[in-house]
C-alpha cells in the first residue's frame, strides 16, 4: 500500500497548489491513501465545509486539523456531519466532531487515521499519550486496521519524538504537523513505524510560517499589533511525506519526503515512479 500526508495548507496559494498537483499525483504513483491537514485552509486559520470537499474531490481521502480548528465557527457544526474532517481526539469529552476514524483505502486496506495534539507551548488537553493508547487498543494494527496514520499536531519536537517511540512497532506513520517547517528527520523507527518531526506546509516560504512577512516582525520588533495576519500569496512549496505500506505487517518499508515547487529544494521519493 502506498500512503501519502501533505503538511498544513496555508491559505490560497498553498490550497490551491495542492489542490491542483494531488489528482495527478494519485494517478502517477497509484496512491492508495491521502491524508491532508487543512487546518490553515481558509485564509491562514480554520476550514471550511467547501475547502473540505474540495480537497476530498481533488483525491484526499481524509483532512486532519489541529489548535486551529474551531476559527471558522461553522466547523462547529458541518464536523458532526463529515466524517472524513478529523480534529484532535484529546479535545474534552463531548467537543463536536471525532478524533479519529476507520477508512477504506482505493486498494480495499482498512487505514485507521487518528489527529492529536501536543500539550507543550500548546493549550492544555486531555493527555495524547493516553488517548493514541485507547485508540490502539480499540484498533490495533494487524487486526483491526491495515495501516495506522497519527498526526500529531504539536509545537515540541521532544513531545513528537517521545510520542513516536511510545507508538513504534503499533503504527504505519507518525508525523508532526503545526510548525509549518520541514524536517530532515525522516526515518523508520526500530519497531518498524516511518516517522517525520514536522512535514511542513504547503504554502509560500518567502514568509513567516505561511504568513505575509511585514506583521508578524512587526510584532517581534515592537510588540504592538499593526494589522492582522494574511497568508503570503507567492509561489507555493507542496511538502509532505510518503510511505510504502508493508501489506503484511502494516508497518513501514520505506519513508521519503515530498517537496514540489516554490523556493525549497525539491524531494521526490526514490520509490515512485520519476516525476513528468
Amino acid at each position: 500500500m502506498r500512503l501519502l500526508f501533505l503538511g498544513d495548507l496555508v491559505g490560497r496559494a498553498g490550497r490551491t497548489a495542492a489542490l491542483e498537483a494531488l489528482p495527478q499525483l494519485v494517478e502517477d504513483n497509484r496512491l492508495d491513501f491521502v491524508i491532508v491537514n487543512g487546518e490553515n485552509a481558509a485564509r491562514g486559520f480554520g476550514i471550511t465545509e467547501e475547502i473540505v470537499q474540495d480537497i476530498l474531490d481533488a483525491g484526499g481521502d481524509v483532512v486532519t486539523t489541529g489548535n486551529h480548528v474551531w476559527d471558522q465557527r461553522e466547523a462547529l457544526v458541518f464536523i458532526e456531519r463529515q466524517e472524513r474532517l478529523l480534529r484532535p481526539l484529546n479535545f474534552p469529552a463531548g467537543t463536536p466532531g471525532r478524533g479519529i476514524n476507520l477508512f477504506t483505502a482505493r486498494n480495499g486496506a482498512r487505514v485507521l487515521v487518528m489527529n492529536v495534539m501536543g500539550r507543550i507551548f500548546m493549550d492544555s488537553l486531555d493527555d495524547p499519550f493516553a488517548g493514541v493508547e485507547a485508540a490502539l487498543a480499540a484498533c490495533p494494527l494487524g487486526d483491526v486496521a491495515d495501516a495506522v496514520v497519527i498526526d500529531v499536531h504539536a509545537e515540541a519536537t521532544s513531545e513528537k519524538q517521545a510520542l513516536g517511540h511510545f507508538v513504534d512497532g503499533r503504527a504505519t506513520l507518525v508525523v508532526g504537523t503545526h510548525t509549518h517547517v520541514p524536517t530532515a528527520d525522516h526515518q523508520i523507527l526500530p519497531g518498524g513505524t516511518a516517522y517525520l518531526t514536522d512535514a511542513g506546509m504547503c504554502g509560500d516560504y518567502d514568509s513567516v510560517i505561511g504568513m505575509d512577512k511585514e506583521e508578524p516582525v512587526n510584532r517581534f520588533i515592537r510588540k504592538i499589533p499593526s494589522g492582522r495576519f494574511q497568508p503570503a500569496q507567492g509561489t507555493p512549496t507542496i511538502c509532505g511525506v510518503a510511505v510504502e505500506v508493508d501489506d503484511t505487517s502494516g508497518l513501514a518499508s520505506a519513508v521519503a519526503p515530498l517537496r514540489i515547487g516554490g523556493r525549497l529544494s525539491p524531494a521526490w521519493p526514490s520509490f515512485w515512479p520519476a516525476p513528468r
